[in-house]
Order: structure tokens, then C-alpha cells, then sequence
């Protein structure tokens, strides 16, 4: 036993003697600054691990970006009734069948149909008109009980917003329909952050004759809704009433019937009994007021007549440039040209 402990002994150390003893790291060339996140180069027989990287994902040329949102236009009240901005182009005179002259402009007005009040938001509906068609809608929105104004959403056209309605200080509903010699198409405006954006909704999934009468929600998923189809269909039904379970987002029919349906909850131009929207047709303008004790006191106010629309004449071009001869410079007498030589007679028609 003890021949064997020192037979293995001796063997393991000639074995470290014969090992061979490890390469240095190959030196860096002269002039050359180590750098502290690159690891110097290995000798030969020596593995080094890679340095952890980090991969970008390429982003796809294929993919658009979205369309860049404008900032809104703030409309202030310094006591004065606000213009509502608007400009007609000739699309709207052609668009809407307006023959305007320049003596005689097509007068344009704003149409203001429902206020409603959420906290110290004020939500205000109406439409943009000539006096013969709806042109657009109209949907303005404060976030400072009336001090600043500025468009919740973009102005549809031929359509105009009527009735308001928010469950709580996140969901509301924003009712409207395109305004064309018959109504149709009823949509909605949702917003589940409190009006800061809104996304539209059609109630009917083709073109249809409708309006709606009459809308409600009894919270942020559930709702009613009454539709007025405006004739008498092949069944003899006029009225329709549509439940909605998904906050607007879709609806289904309940009934139908030749006479008016009603709803449990009234329609009012405002569910905050302390607010209200009048119009003034002597100023030409629209009054917002709020009860303050036993009086009505004004917050804002438009004017009725936001701008007029006249024809599109073409500006005219600057004229021709003239074309300028060069002057020339003075001649001499040897630089006058030779007088043309005059034609010579024939020798048979000489006189003799």
C-alpha cells in the first residue's frame, strides 16, 4: 500500500513538470491606447468570451406613421362674443350649391344646439350652415368653465351634433347624423378618457334614412336609443328603439312601431339644471349662463355669423416682361451700311 501512495505521487509531479507553461497575451501594437470596454487580444490557445451585444430591431420601411395631430386653436372669452373660425373655400361654394357674388355674399352662421356641463368641462354641439344646408358639424369643448374654447373633434361634413351625455367623468356619448335633404346615417362620438379624444361610431352598418330622437345610458356599457326613420316602411313601422350593451360601440333593435316610443329619462338641451343655452336673435349670438343664487350669470357667447362666402377669383399673374432691345452703340460714319446697289436695266430696254 505504501509503494502505491508514493508511485502516484511521483507521477503527479513529473506530470506538472512536463506541462508546458501557458502564452502570454500577444502585446498591443506600439502607439496603441487600450481601450476599457474591448478586451485585449488572446495568445494563441486561449479563448476568450465575447462581450454581451446588444441588437437594435431595424425598423420597417413598410410601416407609415401616423398622421401628425394639430394642436388646437384656443378661442378665448374676454367678455366679446367669440367668432368661431371659418374660412370658405371654393369646394364649399361648389360643394354646397351657393351662388355668391362679391356684392352679394353667401352669409354663413353657426348653430348651436346642446350644452353639457362635466365638472369644470363644457361640452357644446351644433352645426355650421348657410341658411339652405348643413355644412359641417360643430363640437366645442372648455376645460375652463367657459374661459378658453377649442374643437373636441374634427368638423364633419354635412352632418351636425345634437344631445350630450356623460355617465361619470370619463365615458360620454356625442350624438349626430349627415344633414342632407333627408337625415340619415346617425352616428355617435364616444370618449372613455374624459373628452380628451373622441372616435366616431355609425349606428347602422349601411346608409339608412334615420335620426335619432333620443339617447341615454345608464352606465358606461349600457345605453338606449330611439330612431325616427322618417317615413312609414312596408311594415307600417316608423319608430325603433336599439340596445347597446358595449357603451355604444354597437346596437341591436328591441322594437319597432308605427307610433312615437319614449324613453324613461326626458330630453333635455342639458342634464345640470344649474346651465343653459339661449340665443339671442337682436345680438346675433348664442349665451352660455350658469345660476349663481337667484340670477343667471353669462360665462361665454358666439356670434351666430362666423363669415361669408364669396367667389374664388383668380389673382392675376404679373404681366409679361417686356422684351428691351439693347441700345446700340453709336455708329460712325464708316460704319453706316452700304445703301442697297440698284438693279441694273437691261441693255435691250436702254433708251438710245
Amino acid at each position: 500500500m505504501r509503494w502505491a501512495i508514493l508511485c502516484f505521487t511521483a507521477a503527479l509531479a513529473l506530470a506538472q513538470e512536463t506541462a508546458p507553461p501557458p502564452h502570454p497575451a500577444s502585446p498591443l501594437p506600439p502607439g496603441t491606447v487600450p481601450s476599457p470596454n474591448v478586451a485585449p487580444p488572446a495568445g494563441p490557445g486561449v479563448f476568450r468570451v465575447p462581450p454581451k451585444m446588444t441588437v437594435e430591431d431595424p425598423k420597417d420601411p413598410n410601416v407609415k406613421a401616423g398622421p401628425e395631430t394639430k394642436p388646437p386653436v384656443f378661442l378665448p372669452y374676454s367678455g366679446k362674443p367669440i367668432a368661431i373660425p371659418f374660412a370658405c373655400t371654393e369646394s364649399d361654394t361648389a360643394t354646397f350649391g351657393m351662388t355668391c357674388t362679391e356684392d352679394d355674399p353667401c352669409p354663413i352662421y353657426a348653430e348651436l344646439t346642446s350644452l353639457q356641463p362635466v365638472g369644470v368641462q363644457l361640452f357644446l354641439t351644433g352645426n355650421l350652415h348657410n341658411g339652405a344646408s348643413t355644412m359641417y358639424s360643430l363640437f366645442l369643448a372648455s376645460q375652463d368653465s367657459g374661459k378658453t374654447w377649442f374643437e373636441a373633434f374634427e368638423r364633419v361634413p354635412k352632418a351636425g351634433l345634437d344631445q350630450v351625455q356623460f355617465v361619470d367623468f370619463e365615458s360620454g356619448w356625442t350624438s349626430g347624423q349627415v344633414l342632407e335633404s333627408l337625415p340619415r346615417d346617425p352616428f355617435f362620438l364616444l370618449t372613455t378618457d374624459g373628452g380628451k379624444t373622441w372616435r366616431r361610431r355609425n349606428v347602422f352598418n349601411e346608409s339608412r334614412i334615420a335620426t335619432i330622437e333620443q339617447f341615454h345610458f345608464d352606465s358606461k356599457t349600457s345605453g338606449s336609443l330611439l330612431i325616427d326613420r322618417g317615413a312609414v316602411s312596408e311594415t307600417g313601422a316608423r319608430y325603433e328603439r336599439y340596445d347597446s350593451q358595449t357603451g355604444g360601440e354597437s346596437w341591436q333593435v328591441r322594437e319597432v312601431s308605427g307610433s312615437p316610443l319614449k324613453l324613461a329619462v326626458p330630453r333635455r338641451a342639458t342634464s345640470n339644471a344649474d346651465w343653459r343655452l339661449r340665443a339671442d336673435g337682436k345680438q346675433g349670438i348664442h349665451i352660455i349662463e350658469r345660476r349663481t343664487g337667484a340670477r343667471w350669470e353669462r360665462v361665454s357667447s358666439f356670434l351666430v355669423k362666423v363669415g361669408e362666402c364669396k367667389p374664388h377669383l383668380e389673382t392675376p399673374g404679373p404681366p409679361p416682361e417686356a422684351i428691351i432691345a439693347e441700345p446700340s452703340s453709336p455708329r460712325t460714319r464708316g460704319d453706316r451700311p452700304a445703301a442697297p446697289a440698284k438693279p441694273r436695266t437691261p441693255p435691250s430696254l436702254r433708251k438710245p
